[in-house]
């Protein structure tokens, strides 16, 4: 199991956001795309989930090549996206938002049980780390084999921070996640690796274990 980038391209008009980017993410385990803004990172996200198009290069899933195959076709596959904006409907309630992925939200309210007092609210009265307890939740409870997260713990507190990448590292899929810096005490599983792809400017700069990049 595994997606991966190869020399892959990618341009806004007549800027190129990736500069023939090569990474592989296997699973199940967790992978970070490292960077600052701009770097690229949520670029590499969309590309891996056919929301941009590629100018160059390929994506590779399982070994097949899935460049032309558009968004909808790879959700259908088990990819599921989890952007850093408008993650959740806004005009749906809690409830609403969980049954959209699945009808039995114990899994979800197991991940965070602060959800089940808001079922009834409308997400988007939700505030902004609540909002990504719900989205995280939704992506939780698919069958996904391939889930990419854009600043999962954004707006959480370190106690649930640390809760939601333990629940990330423990999915049975291909897991990247998109982070301006590393996690502290980023673990995976026992017998798991955390890869690091760290983007610059639409280039890779680095790749290797999370603890390598940790060392002082």
């Amino acid at each position: 199991m595994s997606i991966a980038l190869r020399h892959a391209r990618v341009r806004y008009g007549p800027l190129e956001a990736l500069h023939g980017v090569s990474l592989v993410a296997p699973g199940p385990g967790l992978t970070v795309l490292l960077g600052r803004n701009g770097s690229g990172r949520t670029t590499v996200l969309r590309a891996l989930a056919g929301g941009v198009p590629l100018s160059g290069g390929a994506v590779v899933w399982d070994g097949a090549d899935v460049t032309r195959l558009p968004a909808y076709e790879r959700a259908r596959r088990g990819l599921c996206l989890v952007p850093e904006r408008r993650a959740v409907f806004a005009s749906l309630t809690v409830r609403e938002n969980l049954e959209l992925t699945a009808g039995d939200l114990a899994p979800a309210l197991d991940a965070y049980p602060q959800l089940e007092p808001l079922l009834p609210h409308r997400a988007g009265t939700l505030s902004g780390g609540e909002q990504r307890m719900l989205a995280l939740s939704r992506a939780l409870a698919a069958p996904a084999r391939v889930v990419l997260v854009d600043e999962p713990a954004q707006g959480m507190s370190p106690e649930v921070a640390a809760r939601t990448y333990r629940l990330l590292s423990g999915l049975d899929a291909c897991v990247i996640v998109a982070e301006q810096r590393l996690p502290h005490g980023l673990a995976g599983p026992a017998g798991r690796t955390v890869l690091v792809h760290e983007l610059r400017r639409g280039a890779v700069a680095f790749s290797g274990e999370a603890a390598e990049l940790a060392r002082p």
